[in-house]
């Protein structure tokens, strides 16, 4: 009974957090990186930004209007953007270059291996419109494996907010870390998740609850497809812990460890390849430090394809009820193999 009582009570501080952040609509975290890279541009005068010409969907053109001497667009060019910026960082500058996440990982990738991580420049790689949820421009503008391309670059740090408000707590961190950073951000509107008084921290997850039976470690926008399907497994009684594993490198061990050692079964869900991203990293660490059962949410090995972004996530298998099926399938697994 004392269970039952802990796990209602989980359920319902969790429900009056997101009736918290619901109060504040929606809102795309790209949106919120342009507000934000304009408010620190006028404190600061070292700071400046590149587009590869989108500069009005990565939202870069804020500061473009308000700083025009800071601002460069180098065009279709993102070889030359990303080689710019190394330049500019050289010089004591700190650039924010922005385009696609397709784009930025893909076209740019040996310039930012070489001139970014190589030379451990000190270049902010901020990308829009990743995953899935870029919706109807399709698979070639759809970036499901740039987590992998940067997180195994050496020097690279990886990020993934989960709302707009983890964006500005992000985006302001990373203008004072020293180093080479990639940071993926949406293309739609997605619903607050953290606290209002939260700090991101690189390298430090957002713990939203630890559970006994199973945790769910997630990013970006799967953080509250995560939250959802916990409300879902409260209702049958199981108590599933929620995990904002923003950072995906460096990761947060020691949460995953704490997580891994009271639940002994680990779900991740990204909107990224299943191969390369949240859940290898996972996986990589626990398999190396406390083995457990994971499960991985993710696109399994294949393209994206053009529709509408809510009907792509049900398509691909990331809502929360994907995860609720998933957890409960693992959990079958798990009795089934003891018996």
């Amino acid at each position: 009974m004392r269970e039952k009582s802990q796990q209602s009570a989980v359920s319902n501080q969790q429900s009056a957090d997101r009736m918290q952040t619901a109060e504040r609509k929606p809102k795309a975290t790209r949106d919120e990186y342009g507000e934000v890279l304009l408010e620190l541009g006028k404190k600061r005068s070292d700071i400046v930004a590149l587009d590869a010409d989108l500069s009005c969907s990565t939202k870069t053109n804020k500061f473009a209007r308000a700083f025009p001497e800071r601002f460069f667009n180098m065009g279709i060019a993102e070889q030359d953007m990303i080689g710019t910026a190394a330049g500019l960082a050289l010089t004591g500058k700190i650039p924010f270059a922005s385009t696609f996440a397709v784009f930025e990982t893909g076209r740019a990738w040996d310039q930012i291996r070489l001139t970014v991580c190589y030379s451990n420049t000190n270049v902010k790689l901020v990308a829009t419109h990743g995953g899935i949820t870029v919706g109807e421009d399709g698979a070639s503008h759809q970036a499901l494996e740039d987590i992998a391309l940067m997180r195994a670059l050496p020097n690279m740090t990886v990020i993934v907010p989960a709302d707009a408000a983890e964006t500005a707590s992000v985006i302001k961190t990373i203008t004072d870390y020293k180093g080479p950073v990639y940071v993926r951000l949406g293309r739609a509107k997605v619903p607050y998740i953290v606290p209002d008084d939260y700090q991101f921290e690189i390298g430090k997850a957002l713990v939203l609850h630890t559970g006994k039976d199973v945790n769910i470690v997630a990013a970006g926008i799967m953080v509250f497809a995560a939250i959802r399907a916990a409300e879902l497994l409260a209702k049958d009684g199981i108590d599933a812990g929620v995990i904002n594993m923003s950072t995906i490198k460096p990761l947060d061990g020691a949460a995953l460890l704490k997580a891994a050692r009271k639940s002994k079964l680990i779900i991740t869900a990204e909107e990224h390849s299943i191969i390369g991203g949240l859940g290898s990293a996972v996986s990589e660490f626990l398999s190396e430090n406390y083995p457990v059962p994971v499960k991985r949410i993710g696109i399994r090995d294949t393209f994206g394809c053009s529709g509408p972004s809510d009907e792509l996530l049900k398509f691909h298998g990331l809502t929360a009820e994907d995860i609720v099926k998933t957890v409960l399938n693992s959990r079958k697994k798990a009795v089934g193999s003891k018996q």
